[in-house]
Parts: structure tokens; C-alpha cells; sequence
């Protein structure tokens, strides 16, 4: 299954993150009057954008199974990288492939890929007005993750139907509080953003305006991409620090130049230099 949905931003409103806003700001930990002042702006805002600005959410379910650290899917390969450095209570190193049914045991599992942005115009709006322009920037931010997760929702509750009786609040929805896990591209578990090349391969970015830089970031800047995971037990990680036997491992796994491939995870890789 492949779909695209297309949101009016006061469909998504609602499930906008106020408070990685007020980070992005600097106004975290301000007098909530100095928020709220701002937030009144922000919404006066997003009901002009409404009108012209919609925001866009692509996703693909497929069968899929782990092989080693690789997740294998339609014929395709998406290597993963697994955590590196020693746990404190000796529990196992973790990589995103673990939550899947591995390829021996001959049962199929599902994954789930995804994009979100907003809409083009959404990079031009205000450009001779540097508050105006900020406050749609960061807006635009919020609202490709509020997109995220309001499609994530559909998905959990009936595309894929696993959580068919999912009764969330907001407020749940961002403390995570449901089944499985949505790691996205650029964050702790998943940094290789050139990840993308493969995602975009099989779920097709252009067609919600998404275009690829040489290292795999997104244009528009506001948008998010990554997996989808129901595993009960599937929760989010940070990789941490990987040695150069992972980063050789990894680029051999994606069939990317190890120099290349060392460009690509040059924050994530141990004594980088």
C-alpha cells in the first residue's frame, strides 16, 4: 500500500508541538507570558497559511524481515547501524532491523515508510521581513512533524490497522504513549541522512514536492522522513559512536564508498577525523 494525504494546516493544528517551537525561539524556561504572546502570533499566522499553504504526508506498508542488520523489503536492502558502546546493565546492543521478524524464520513482517513537507510556498513567504519570515520557517517545522503525526495515527488506527482501538490525547500522542515507534532520518537511531536515497526509491518523495540534496537533506528544509515499527517492545535508541569496523561494514552493506559513507556519518563516527 502506498498513499498520499493532504492536510489543511488547521487539520493539524492540533498536533503541532508547542514546545519544541518555543525551543527553536530560545523561549524555553521564559515568563509563559512571553510564550503565549508569541504562540497568538504564531496561530494568526498558520490561519493566514491555512488558505494556501497545505501540508503533505506520504507512506508505504510493506512486508519486510531483518537479515542480520539489514532490513529487507521489496527486493531492497536498508542497512541499519547498531549501537556500539557497552549498556550498563549488559542488556544487548540495539539496531532498528531487531524489530522485525528475521528473514529464517519464513514469516513475513510489515514496515512502514514515510514522508511529510509542507508545501513549497511555505520557503518564500515573507523574505523581506525576517520576524515574519522566522515565524513561518519554524512554524513550517512544526507542522511537517504535526503531519507525521496525524498520519502515523491513521496508519496505527486503520491503514495498517494494528492499533484498530487507539484512543490518544495530544498530549499522549507526543509523550509517545503509543504501540511501536516512528525513528526518523537525521535522528539518534537513524543519522545517515543519505538513508533517503533508498526511502525515496521506494516511495517516491517527488510526488509530495520533496526534493534530495548530494548528501540525501530534504528540500523543503520542512520536512521529515523515516520508518514505521509496531513491535510492542520497539523503542527509540541512540546509536551513539561507531567505530571504523561499523563504518566499513555499513558502507560495504550499502555499496557506498567508505570515504563517501564516512562524509555522510561524520558526527556519529568514533574519534572522526
Amino acid at each position: 500500500m502506498r498513499k498520499i494525504l493532504t492536510y489543511k494546516i488547521h487539520e493539524i493544528e492540533p498536533y503541532i508541538n508547542w514546545l519544541y517551537f518555543f525551543h527553536a525561539w530560545g523561549l524555553s524556561g521564559k515568563p509563559v507570558s512571553e510564550q503565549e504572546k508569541l504562540q497568538a502570533e504564531a496561530r494568526e499566522m498558520l490561519a493566514k497559511m491555512d488558505t494556501i499553504c497545505p501540508v503533505y504526508a506520504l507512506f508505504g506498508l510493506f512486508e519486510a524481515n531483518s537479515d542480520g542488520d539489514d532490513i529487507v523489503l521489496q527486493g531492497e536492502r536498508l542497512p541499519m547501524l547498531r549501537q556500539q558502546k557497552p549498556t550498563p546493565d549488559g542488556t544487548p546492543n540495539l539496531c532498528l532491523a531487531d524489530f522485525l521478524r528475521p528473514l529464517s524464520s519464513g514469516i513475513s513482517d510489515r514496515i512502514g515508510l514515510f514522508a511529510t513537507s509542507t508545501d513549497h510556498r511555505t520557503e518564500n513567504m515573507y523574505k523581506d521581513d525576517p520576524f515574519r519570515r522566522m515565524l513561518v520557517q519554524t512554524l513550517a517545522d512544526r507542522l511537517a512533524e504535526a503531519a507525521a503525526e496525524r498520519m502515523h495515527e491513521e496508519v496505527r488506527r486503520n491503514y495498517w490497522g494494528y492499533a484498530p482501538d487507539e484512543q490518544l490525547t495530544i498530549a499522549e500522542l507526543h509523550q509517545e504513549k503509543f504501540q511501536g515507534i516512528r525513528p526518523a532520518v537525521g535522528y539518534p537511531s537513524l543519522p545517515d541522512t543519505s538513508m533517503n536515497f533508498l526511502l525515496d526509491n521506494l516511495i517516491g518523495m517527488k510526488d509530495i514536492g520533496i526534493r534530495l540534496t548530494e548528501s540525501g537533506m530534504m528540500t523543503p528544509h520542512a520536512s521529515v522522513s523515516g520508518l514505521m515499527m509496531a513491535h510492542p517492545q520497539a523503542r527509540y535508541f541512540d546509536l551513539g559512536k561507531i567505530g571504523e569496523d561499523q563504518l566499513t561494514d555499513y558502507a560495504r552493506r550499502r555499496g557506498v564508498p567508505v570515504v563517501l559513507m564516512r562524509r555522510f556519518l561524520a558526527s556519529s563516527i568514533m574519534n572522526n577525523q
